[in-house]
């Protein structure tokens, strides 16, 4: 078993903004979808890191450009609370090997859907040299007016995808393991399984199913209390990897 992945947190302790980029997520409650993707920014590739996060009250989003020597040293954070409408669309701007890049987005009217990451109505885009770098929503031909700036010479690539979800029984969601890929449903189920052999208490045995499409594709038996593991599989050529815990 390897260790547990660190992913940044998006929502400060208080009213200020926090800039510790490198905190765990460790609120009950809190899911997160983060996704890695690398361009050239100052005339270096480096990475973006855009989360996504959410509790039972409010969304949150962190934007972190990587610095010299792969540090995680610029970061833009917005908390979209319900009475801060002026939050929800904003613009950052700080200084990269003496390049400025600037942080847009418009998520006044965003749509989530009960998910992690909204799927409509909204823009976040990364600016540098007179160049959108990275650009995510559907909304973009705002985005480009926002800006006035043209889309890079240089597609930005998506490196890696990493979802921290809480939930009691069961947790559906639909994602994308490549940009022009298909979208793919997955189910995380946990039950109680019955098997009278006196093992477990009341004769119940906790167990867990993930499924990709309908299949199963990994099935954890005998789940005890604080458990923690991962577990690999292979989607089309690309490697998947999960990470489980509960209890904690």
């Amino acid at each position: 078993m390897q260790d547990s992945i660190g992913i940044p947190a998006c929502f400060s302790s208080s009213e200020k903004p926090s800039d510790d980029h490198g905190a765990t997520v460790t609120r009950s409650g809190q899911s997160v979808y983060m996704s890695v993707y690398r361009t050239k920014i100052a005339d270096q590739c480096r990475l973006i890191t855009i989360t996504w996060c959410k509790n039972l009250l409010l969304h949150g989003l962190s934007v972190s450009v990587e610095g010299p020597e792969g540090e995680t040293q610029h970061s833009c954070k917005v908390e979209l609370k319900p009475w801060y409408f002026w939050r929800k669309q904003g613009s950052k701007r700080f200084i990269v090997d003496g390049k400025t890049v600037d942080i847009f987005w418009d998520l006044k009217n965003a749509k989530f859907h009960g998910e992690t990451e909204p799927t409509s109505e909204y823009y976040v885009a990364v600016v540098c040299g007179q160049e959108v770098v990275l650009l995510l929503g559907d909304l973009k031909k705002d985005a480009y007016r926002r800006t006035g700036c043209r889309p890079a010479l240089i597609d930005p690539i998506l490196v890696s995808r990493k979802e921290h979800i809480f939930g009691k029984r069961k947790f559906s969601t639909r994602a994308k393991f490549h940009e022009k890929g298909r979208c793919h449903e997955i189910t995380i189920e946990c039950k109680n399984k019955g098997n009278g052999d006196g093992n477990s208490l009341n004769g119940v045995q906790p167990e867990m199913e993930i499924r990709f499409d309908g299949h199963l594709v990994i099935h954890v038996k005998h789940l005890q209390w604080k458990f923690r593991g991962n577990e690999s599989i292979h989607l089309n050529k690309m490697r998947v990897e999960f990470w489980v815990s509960g209890g904690t």
